[in-house]
C-alpha cells in the first residue's frame, strides 16, 4: 500500500487526483493542512510519498510551492492533470432563499468570481480547503451556510448540490506533482521511459545569459514548455529559473543539459518523470 500525503481533506481535488494517478492500487491518504506539512511528513518518514498541485490553468502557478520542492531535495517521479470542476452544496433542508455564507478555499472562490457576483447575498469566506468546508458544514449542522466544492466531496459528506459547474472557465484544469524521497524515487519511476523533466538554475548576470541557454535546448530537439523565474532571496535582482522540458530521446535530453552546464549556476534536476496525458 502507497501512502501519499496530500493538501487537503478527503473529498478535496487531491484526493481525486491521487485517486486517478494511482487507479488500481490501494493507496492510504495522509490529509495535510499546509503544503509544508506535506514536505514533513515525507522527513519523517521516508516511505510517504507527495502530491502537490503546482500549477492552475487559472489561477497560474504556485509560486511557493516551487520554493519547498527546490529547497527539500525530493524528486518529481509523475505528474497528473486534473479536470477542476466546482459545485455549490449545503445540508439538504437549506436553499437559495436561507444560505447566507458561502466557504471555500481561496483559489476556488476566485475561480467561481461570476457566480459570486450573480449572488450578492452570498458572504464568501475564506477556508483552507474545498472539501474541507464541506466536512465542517456536515459535521457542525450548519443551516445558512454552504461550500463550494466537488460533487464527489458533496456526495461524500451528504451535502445537497444545487447548482453543478459554476466555475467561470470550462477550461480549468490543475497539474499536480508526485514527489518522493530520493532514496524512493527509482522505485516509483523509470528514467529510460521519462519524456519530461523539471530543471532548476541561476544565470550569471550578463546580457544574452538566458537566451544562450534556450538556443542550447532548441538545437538539441528540446520543448520548452514552462519557464517560472523566482527571485534569490538576498541577492538583489538575482533569480531562479525553473524550466520544464519535453523530448523524444533521453540522450539528447541529457546532451542538452551538458552544454548548458558551464553557462548556468547551480543547476539542479528535480526530476525526470512520465509526462501527464492531456
Amino acid at each position: 500500500m502507497k501512502r501519499i500525503a496530500i493538501q487537503g481533506d478527503i473529498g478535496s481535488f487531491h484526493d481525486i487526483a491521487a485517486h486517478e494517478y494511482f487507479k488500481g492500487e490501494q493507496i492510504e491518504l495522509i490529509c495535510c493542512e499546509t503544503f509544508e506539512e506535506i514536505f514533513k511528513q515525507m522527513k519523517n518518514d521516508p516511505t510517504v510519498i507527495g502530491m502537490m498541485a503546482i500549477e492552475n490553468t487559472i489561477a497560474g502557478s504556485l509560486l511557493h510551492n516551487y520554493e519547498l520542492l527546490q529547497a527539500s531535495g525530493a524528486v518529481i517521479v509523475g505528474e497528473a492533470k486534473l479536470h477542476i470542476q466546482h459545485c455549490i452544496c449545503c445540508l439538504p433542508e437549506d436553499d437559495w432563499t436561507t444560505l447566507k455564507e458561502v466557504h471555500s478555499h481561496p483559489v476556488a472562490l476566485a475561480q467561481c468570481r461570476h457566480f459570486l457576483e450573480v449572488h450578492p447575498d452570498l458572504k464568501a469566506v475564506e477556508a483552507a480547503d474545498t472539501a474541507g468546508s464541506a466536512e465542517y458544514i456536515a459535521n457542525h449542522h450548519l443551516t445558512g451556510m454552504s461550500a463550494i466544492c466537488s460533487s464527489y466531496a458533496a456526495r461524500l459528506y451528504h451535502l445537497k448540490v444545487l447548482q453543478n459547474d459554476i466555475h467561470d472557465n470550462k477550461h480549468n484544469f490543475t497539474r499536480f506533482l508526485i514527489i518522493s524521497p530520493s532514496a524512493k524515487a527509482d522505485y516509483l519511476r523509470s528514467i529510460a521511459d521519462s519524456n519530461k523533466s523539471s530543471v532548476v538554475f541561476s544565470l550569471p548576470h550578463e546580457e544574452g545569459s538566458l537566451s544562450r541557454v534556450l538556443a542550447i535546448l532548441s538545437f538539441y530537439d528540446i520543448n520548452l514548455t514552462k519557464i517560472q523565474s523566482l527571485p534569490i532571496i538576498g541577492h538583489e535582482w538575482e533569480y531562479l529559473f525553473y524550466i520544464d522540458v519535453t523530448y523524444d530521446s533521453i540522450m539528447r535530453y541529457r546532451q542538452s543539459i551538458d552544454a548548458i552546464t558551464p553557462l548556468v549556476r547551480n543547476i539542479k534536476i528535480l526530476g525526470e518523470y512520465q509526462e501527464a496525458e492531456s
